[in-house]
């Protein structure tokens, strides 16, 4: 996958409030969790209540959203291949900068493809990107289909769409695995914490 051109006469400013000084003064450490799985599997359900619970502990934290981003910084961007791996890149890059300021950051993105993923885990140090694979049958995932996505991709109204007309390719070595068919939300968000607190992420 072609990189993207670099403005010219750029250059990276190391701020002198350091990464480790925000986690510190945070009081943990932050990371990137990257939620992808099929439309309706529960990627973004997850995604909240694992910052509610830590915005309780109390963390800092936030959700990079699949729909909210298209809103604003993603807005000029459609639906093509090139567009939807540009989308991801711009989340990358976007994660990439909150993570540096101190932040657990969850972004909940279908994220169909290998190739993709493995270019957003790129972007950050070893250990910095944990990848969770909301696994769920597209089967649940059409009974959840509170959108109807499901039903025009039937249909043929929405053409690419993942599960139906465009394959998903799974996860070959996620650090986490969540079946959303037989895991409520509760206990995928504890999975998710145990997941932080076994990678140092929470003390």
């Amino acid at each position: 996958m072609p990189q993207p051109p670099q403005s010219p006469n750029v250059r990276w400013h190391h701020a002198t409030v350091t990464r480790a000084l925000r986690e510190q003064r945070n009081g943990h450490k932050s990371v990137m969790l990257w939620l992808t799985g099929l439309s309706g599997s529960g990627k973004s359900t997850i995604a909240h209540a694992v910052e509610e619970a830590l915005f309780a502990v109390p963390c800092r934290t936030f959700v990079l959203d699949g729909d909210n981003v298209r809103h604003g910084l993603n807005g000029d961007l459609g639906f093509s291949p090139a567009d939807r791996a540009e989308n991801l890149r711009r989340v990358g890059e976007v994660g990439k900068l909150f993570v540096e300021a101190g932040v657990i950051t969850l972004a909940a993105f279908i994220s169909p493809f290998r190739s993709e993923r493995r270019r957003v885990r790129g972007l950050f140090p070893h250990g910095d990107f944990l990848e969770v694979y909301v696994k769920c049958p597209v089967e649940v995932c059409e009974q959840r289909d509170v959108k109807g996505l499901y039903r025009k991709a039937r249909a043929g109204e929405v053409k690419e769409f993942t599960g139906i007309s465009s394959p998903y390719e799974e996860p070959a070595n996620p650090e986490l695995v969540l079946d959303t068919s037989q895991q409520s939300e509760e206990e995928s968000a504890a999975a998710v914490l145990r997941l932080l607190r076994e990678r140092g992420i929470l003390q």
